[in-house]
């Protein structure tokens, strides 16, 4: 069985960072993960790269050939892609072994988690190759500064939820470059009284209802739930990474590991 994270997330939210700092700590920590380009539009890599989309197509040529935008190129590069999943994807996946971690850094493009069905096929395509998968959505934590903010952060995470349909563990990312984080610590974990309060006063009236049923939405799916992450810190990216280890049960048929106590500490 391999195992698997899609770090998704809007543009800017620091996805390719993320992996670049994963990566660093897995070294140091003598753990092996390999990373995979999925952006067709992607330049520059802190990593190396495992398996890269470019190979198979890349953005720039889509948009000179085909006369697209940006976005319509990414999501004619995305579908070419699910297209070739039996033949150039498998190819590459065939790389590795069953207990390889794969670590797939995704586009911004937000509606490719929201609306087009292409990256819900990949997640199956995996699924069927034995891979246990989780979705890791990044949200920029200077994004969070007022309620208005945090539900549509909210919003767009439960979409991709949905849309996935896979274990989701939601990251704020850029802590490090907070400057009050009491303002963000408040949203982390809130009680949904507190996000109701705070959204009607800054609505208007007619709005009420909508409010509450907002609140509700995204307390019913248990998406009130940010890890904090700042990747000055080692021990926040080791925290990060043993929530999403467990969402994917990796490390589960490993050997259990005795320690060994001195005498020294029998005393103590």
């Amino acid at each position: 069985m391999g195992y698997a994270q899609l770090v998704i997330g809007p543009a800017g939210s620091g996805k390719s960072t993320y992996c670049s700092s994963l990566y660093e700590h897995c070294v140091a920590t003598r753990r092996t993960i390999h990373i995979v380009n999925l952006d067709p539009a992607a330049e520059n890599f802190d990593y190396p790269v495992a398996m890269d989309i470019r190979e198979l197509i890349s953005l720039d040529d889509v948009m000179e050939e085909l006369g697209l935008g940006p976005n319509g190129g990414l999501v004619y590069c995305m579908e070419h892609l699910e297209d070739n999943l039996d033949d150039w994807f498998n190819d590459e996946l065939d790389n590795y072994l069953d207990d390889d971690y794969l670590v797939f850094d995704c586009p911004g493009q937000i509606e490719l988690y929201s609306h087009v069905p292409v990256l819900r096929n990949f997640v199956e395509h995996l699924k069927r190759k034995n891979f246990n998968v989780c979705a890791v959505y990044l949200l920029d934590s200077q994004f969070m500064t007022d309620v208005t903010k945090f539900i549509s952060g909210c919003m767009a995470c439960l979409s991709a939820m949905v849309q996935l349909e896979l274990p989701h563990v939601n990251i704020l990312s850029k802590m490090d470059l907070v400057t009050n984080k009491k303002d963000v610590e408040e949203f982390l974990d809130p009680e949904p009284t507190f996000l109701l309060s705070e959204l009607n006063q800054r609505m208007a009236p007619q709005f009420a209802k909508l409010n509450k049923s907002l609140i509700e939405l995204v307390n019913n799916y248990s998406m009130v739930s940010f890890i904090p992450l700042d990747l000055r810190k080692e021990r926040s990216i080791q925290y990060v990474l043993a929530q999403i280890d467990n969402c994917i049960q990796y490390g589960e048929d490993a050997d259990v590991k005795v320690k060994d106590f001195d005498q020294d500490d029998d005393d103590e």
